[in-house]
This record gives structure tokens, C-alpha cells and sequence, in this order.
């Protein structure tokens, strides 16, 4: 089985801003491993939609957290392909952002 994925356009530059900030904050060699290691789980979370977590707490939308070093991909595990909603940085209002969002 070939489990696939799809970015929402939000998330697909999450992941471009994400990238952009790292290069900045560090270099092309840092941005380009940690998105490599996202896009890495991206597809593992395609075959396996299960593993992550739930929060209620942070919206009422069927979705599900999972944690990339200090991100956190949102998606949506029923949807096939595997939507994914949102990569953030752990430390922003993610419950602010979802609320844009979904």
C-alpha cells in the first residue's frame, strides 16, 4: 500500500516559512535536515494516521497532533489522502491559529 499525504496551502508554507527561518537563524544545512525529518514523518504519519494525539483542548476539529522536534504537524486522519492541516512551532497559540484555520 501506498499511503500519500497532501498539504493544505497553509501548511505547505508553514513548512516554506519554517525552512526560510532556519536558514536565517542558522543555515541552508540545519533548514534542509529538519525538513527533510518533517517531510520523513509526513509519510510515516500517511501509513500510520493512529499515532498522534488528540487535543480537545485545543480545538473541537477531528484532527491530530504530532510532534516534529518543536513543531507540531496537524492533520487530518480520516481523509484519504492524509490532509495535513498545519506545521507549527510548538511555541505559538496554536489554538489561536487553528481557530483561522479550520
Amino acid at each position: 500500500m501506498n499511503a500519500t499525504y497532501v498539504l493544505a496551502p497553509q501548511a505547505a508554507l508553514d513548512l516554506v516559512e519554517i525552512w526560510r527561518y532556519l536558514r536565517e537563524e542558522s543555515n541552508s544545512v540545519v533548514a534542509n535536515r529538519v525538513e527533510s525529518v518533517i517531510l520523513e514523518r509526513l509519510a510515516f504519519l500517511a501509513r500510520s494516521p493512529g499515532v498522534g494525539h488528540a487535543r480537545e483542548d485545543l480545538t473541537e476539529m477531528k484532527v491530530r497532533f504530532f510532534p516534529v522536534y518543536s513543531y507540531l504537524i496537524v492533520y487530518r486522519p480520516q481523509t484519504d489522502p492524509l490532509e495535513i492541516v498545519a506545521i507549527l512551532h510548538g511555541r505559538r497559540d496554536v489554538q489561536e491559529v487553528l481557530r483561522n484555520r479550520i
